[in-house]
């Protein structure tokens, strides 16, 4: 069972309004722009509209709901711009968080992380920018799962929901830096598994993130 359904099950109506609005923004049931509008979402959920304000209160909070002026409550809608700011927040907690979970995982953790990587390569010849994000992240989570620092792993989780809101991988705008990445996947393996120093996987890590956030600028029209 999943973490999300766990929380659901034993949760308030607050926290089971938020997960289900959550999940239906990520998964596009609620696109970006969709109006939340109480009283409909109350028919809909069959939830009064006090939890669900309490719901699009902590959404807002993790920038997955914007409150426009004459508009209301909606799903938010992020540009490229926003896109390369979230890949710039993420750099840097990628980079220590890495940095943490190296020397917490043996070879056998080391040979799967670099698995999924040997996937990604093989993604690269009929390529699908969909497919690949979603073997980018699941990489990276690979990674991060041996993290003991909970409130860094929040952080983490909630970067990376934003970005999969967006719905914009910068693997469709910069083809070109697929290929680069894996490249750069296969170096932070090397250094995680050679033993190198934190602050060497930490530099290696952030600028990794900071590459891709790069290559969205560059791509962007002036």
């Amino acid at each position: 069972m999943s973490t999300t359904k766990k929380r659901a099950i034993g949760g308030s109506k607050a926290e089971i309004s938020y997960e289900l609005l959550r999940s239906r923004i990520l998964d596009g049931t609620y696109g970006p722009g969709y109006r939340l509008v109480m009283d409909q979402l109350a028919r809909e959920t069959g939830v009064s509209t006090i939890p669900l304000r309490e719901a699009v209160r902590r959404l807002q909070s993790d920038g997955l709901v914007e409150v426009v002026r004459n508009i209301g409550a909606r799903v938010a809608v992020f540009d490229s711009v926003q896109v390369e700011h979230t890949l710039n927040v993420l750099a840097r907690l990628e980079g220590y968080a890495t940095a943490i979970c190296a020397p917490r995982m043996n070879a056998a953790q080391i040979q799967e992380t670099r698995e999924i990587n040997a996937r990604m390569k093989s993604a690269l010849e009929e390529f699908d920018p969909t497919s690949f994000t979603a073997l980018n992240r699941e990489f990276h989570f690979s990674l991060y799962r041996h993290c003991p620092d909970e409130h860094l792993n929040a952080l983490l989780e909630s970067e990376w929901a934003r970005l999969d809101h967006m719905r914009r991988s910068s693997f469709t705008y910069v083809p070109g830096r697929a290929r680069k990445s894996v490249e750069e996947h296969d170096h932070l393996l090397e250094l995680i598994e050679s033993g190198a120093d934190a602050d060497v996987i930490e530099e290696a890590a952030r600028a990794h993130k900071i590459a891709t956030a790069s290559a969205l600028h560059n791509a962007r029209p002036s």
